[in-house]
């Protein structure tokens, strides 16, 4: 009797839905579980948004809340943190009187305008807006696109300075560069050649940008993280350990300022 083969077609989308862990003492834990077709193996991770299960193609269901049960006290810690550490303050008219940039607190001035604007000076940053009128949603969503649009333009202006540096010795230029707000990644090189960077990144220090920007340069002649590639990294940037140091100590609580300052979910 012949054999019959069957192949076994896989989900190539990312899907999502929402799941909910008990335990006791405590309110169930709403946990977004996604099904990923690039996934390598079952990962549990937790950011300024929450917990979330990602599953490879293959992976069912039941494994899945077993790995939820396995590492359900990392993921209490880990949820802890967030909520215990210092809240990142939204961007309010005439309150804020200070905006995270290049790791500092730069002071900001409030200053009515028939536009809205945001201009560096001298004595620190002047936010130019509109009298507060019955649009104040509308004038609101302004203020944090105006604020996204300052702090895109600083981060080419950094990056613009640092890349003259770096591109000699590289096998090309990036075909294209991109500002994003990344959930988890500080940056990434697409097959392509265009460079991404997350934005947060010109809130930080300039040393760990310009390390970031670096490591994904570095990605044009080594797509992996090899010795090799950590070789090309560390002829260009002898002190890149000290700025991965940094973003394992602030790189939460920077990601999670700009999310504050900029989102548009109120």
């Amino acid at each position: 009797m012949p054999l019959h083969r069957f192949r076994i077609l896989l989900p190539r989308s990312v899907k999502r839905d929402v799941i909910f862990l008990d335990l006791p003492g405590r309110s169930p834990i709403e946990i977004q579980r996604v099904r990923d077709p690039r996934a390598k193996r079952i990962k549990l991770s937790v950011d300024e948004r929450g917990a979330r299960l990602t599953l490879p193609a293959r992976a069912s269901l039941v494994s899945g809340e077993r790995f939820l049960q396995e590492h359900r006290h990392w993921l209490l810690a880990q949820l802890e943190k967030y909520a215990t550490s210092d809240a990142s303050p939204a961007l309010v008219r005439g309150t804020t009187d200070r905006l995270p940039l290049r790791g500092e607190q730069v002071p900001l001035h409030w200053r009515e305008g028939r536009y809205t604007r945001l201009t560096r000076e001298s004595d620190g940053l002047h936010f130019h807006a509109p009298a507060k009128d019955a649009s104040a949603r509308t004038g609101d969503a302004a203020l944090r696109r105006t604020l996204r649009e300052f702090y895109e333009a600083e981060a080419r202006a950094d990056m613009g300075r640092w890349l003259p540096k770096y591109l000699p010795g590289l096998p090309r230029a990036p075909a294209r560069l991109r500002l994003k707000v990344m959930s988890s990644q500080w940056g990434s090189l697409s097959p392509d050649g265009s460079l991404a960077m997350d934005l947060s990144l010109v809130l930080g220090r300039p040393s760990a940008f310009e390390y970031v920007l670096v490591h994904e340069l570095c990605h044009l002649i080594h797509a992996d993280h090899s010795p090799r590639f950590w070789h090309e990294v560390e002829s260009r940037f002898p002190a890149w350990r000290d700025e991965r140091e940094y973003f394992h100590a602030q790189g939460r609580q920077l990601k999670a300022s700009l999310r504050a300052l900029v989102s548009t979910q109120r």
